[in-house]
């Protein structure tokens, strides 16, 4: 979860959850405040959008948010395993500093945005338009996270049909 400045001079909260394999942000929300709900519809859009396997782990810093009991309800309803980094242990959540970090450079060129809906349209342009579908990431060989499930998958299914037609 991040902060998203507005012009003026409040703050709007971000919270997204990202595939650490594929670097696909699957869920995310953006409200006025930074309580339990807001990590909690971010976890939910992604699994309502991508229906993740159980056993996935959830993994966050130790915010209040992660120990509330809708969220650990909705963690549990789909048998996740819930991660927190340990405590003053910084390193254990890099992947989301940097996202936070390539968000604010990329999409903050202005600073603030103009209201919370301003700030709404443009964190989906951002994240459903470019991030997850052109931005291209070096950690998977420059591709784009769409392209690189898209990649993914077709071996997966490739595999599939070989061990099948083998026997």
């Amino acid at each position: 979860m991040t902060y998203i400045p507005l012009k003026d001079g409040k703050w709007t909260y971000l919270a997204a959850w990202m595939d650490l394999y594929t670097r696909r942000i699957v869920g995310w929300h953006l409200d006025v405040s930074m309580t339990q709900e807001l990590v909690t519809i971010a976890l939910k859009n992604g699994i309502d959008r991508h229906r993740p396997p159980s056993e996935l782990t959830v993994h966050s810093d130790r915010g209040g948010q992660y120990f509330g009991a809708k969220f650990k309800q909705l963690v549990d309803k789909h048998f996740f395993k819930q991660s927190m980094a340990g405590k003053k242990s910084v390193y254990e959540n890099a992947y989301a500093e940097s996202i936070w970090a390539t968000i604010k450079r990329e999409m903050l060129e202005k600073g603030a945005f103009d209201s919370l809906e301003d700030a709404k349209t443009e964190v989906f342009e951002y994240i459903e338009v470019y991030y997850n579908r052109k931005r291209r990431h070096s950690s998977l060989g420059y591709q784009s996270p769409e392209k690189f499930e898209e990649i993914f998958n077709q071996n997966l299914l490739l595999n599939l049909q070989s061990k099948v037609s083998v026997k």
